[in-house]
This record gives structure tokens, C-alpha cells and sequence, in this order.
């Protein structure tokens, strides 16, 4: 009879939160309790939204503009992955991807998606839904041009998602690109793979969870409407 040992208690797991309740957010010494009053602006999340990455950048949390992304493909499975924010607007959340992988296939499909960064260190967390649009061809290639070579030559050689017999094919596929532009950075420029660029998640909700003592949590929304944002305040 095989015995599986039980390594982690589960259940009995758990984190008190409110550790930075003296803290202050937002602007003219708000409250440290979230509240819609934060709210300001159109679109009224973007400025704490923006306040929030900074702060999350100060504390150095890891990846501070990592957003766990989740798409629905055609059978209606979800799916999630993170990745990386690379643009905050008026209009919404940038972020860029192949095309044809597991994530691009689903929102050609569903043009519909979910980001949430989980700054869990700092006992926050902003959560957003809505329509999903490619940016356009300019938008892509300014992002592209900023990447360092080697993530270019990287992203040139793979298919995203496609299966690969093993780590050694994918390195060669890698040596090939390279040798194909030049690794060095004096090389020939490496151009937009064809079936890659940028996405933008036009927010419809925009939810915005602070950690509190007790799972007393505060969480505000900003729900956009045909006459405009709506802000409330919801129960944990």
C-alpha cells in the first residue's frame, strides 16, 4: 500500500492581512481605507491604478507589472497565464503575445479577457475585465524596437505554443535565427514576427481589493455604463 505524505495543512492555512493599515493612497491624504471616493477622473481608475503600480515598484515587488490574464476559447475552457503590462492608457491594458498561441487563438474567438495584478506582498490586488482589440501596426513596432536583441531573436524563433520535441531543438531553432540576423547587436535589425503584436483589454470593470483584518476586505469598483462610470463599493 502506497502512503502519500501529507505535506501541507491546507485548511488550516492562513494570512492576517492589513499589515499596512497605516498607510496612505491616493491623493490629499485619503484614508488608508479604499474607498470609491478614490475614484477620480475619466477614466476614473486610471490615477490609483497608476498610484498603486508606483507604490509596487517602490516596495520592489517582483514583476510589479505582471498580470495574471485569463481568456475562454471556443469550447468555453478558460484559461489562465501571466504575463507582462507593457502600456496603461485612457483607453485600457497593453500587453504583447504570438498571435496564433493558446491565449491569441482564444481571443480570436472570444475577444473578451481578464487581467489581475496581485500584489499580495503589499495586500492589494486590481482586477480588470472587458473587451479585448489589437493595437495597431505603429503601436507594436515602438514596443518591439524597445526590446532588448536577444528577447527579439527569441520571440522571432519560437511558435508560441506550438509543441517541440525537446529543449535542444528549441535552442537550435534559437542559433538559427541569430545566425539568420546576427546575435551581435551591431546586426541586421530583427523585424515584428509576422502573427505577433499587442493587445489592449478596453476595461468595462475595473475592481480594485485591499486586505483587511478578519477578511473584512475593502474592494471598490468602477463599472463603465452607456451614461458613463459607475463607482460602489462591494461586500468581501
Amino acid at each position: 500500500m502506497h502512503i502519500v505524505k501529507k505535506l501541507v495543512d491546507l485548511p488550516s492555512m492562513r494570512v492576517g492581512y492589513a499589515a499596512g493599515g497605516d498607510s496612505e493612497s491616493g491623493a490629499d491624504g485619503m484614508s488608508a481605507n479604499l474607498d470609491p471616493s478614490w475614484f477620480v477622473g475619466d477614466p476614473p481608475w486610471r490615477s490609483l491604478f497608476e498610484t498603486w503600480l508606483a507604490e509596487a515598484v517602490a516596495a520592489r515587488i517582483p514583476e510589479p507589472n505582471a498580470m495574471v490574464v485569463g481568456t475562454v476559447d471556443e469550447q468555453g475552457h478558460p484559461a489562465t497565464r501571466t504575463v507582462l503590462c507593457k502600456g496603461v492608457s485612457d483607453a485600457g491594458i497593453v500587453f504583447f503575445t504570438g498571435y496564433e498561441s493558446q491565449k491569441g487563438r482564444a481571443l480570436a474567438t472570444n475577444p473578451y479577457a481578464s487581467a489581475t495584478f496581485p500584489w499580495i506582498a503589499l495586500e492589494r490586488q486590481v482586477h480588470f475585465r472587458g473587451r479585448v482589440v489589437k493595437v495597431d501596426a505603429e503601436e507594436t513596432l515602438r514596443y518591439w524596437n524597445s526590446r532588448p536583441r536577444g528577447s527579439q531573436l527569441s520571440a522571432y524563433a519560437s511558435a508560441q505554443s506550438q509543441p517541440i520535441g525537446s529543449r535542444a531543438e528549441l535552442e537550435a531553432a534559437a542559433a538559427a535565427t541569430a545566425e539568420r540576423f546576427g546575435g551581435a547587436d551591431d546586426g541586421e535589425p530583427v523585424p515584428v514576427p509576422p502573427a505577433w503584436g499587442g493587445y489592449r483589454i478596453e476595461p468595462e470593470v475595473v475592481e480594485f481589493w485591499q486586505g483587511r483584518a478578519n477578511r473584512l476586505h475593502n474592494r471598490a469598483r468602477a463599472v463603465r455604463t452607456s451614461e458613463g462610470w459607475r463607482t460602489e463599493r462591494l461586500q468581501p
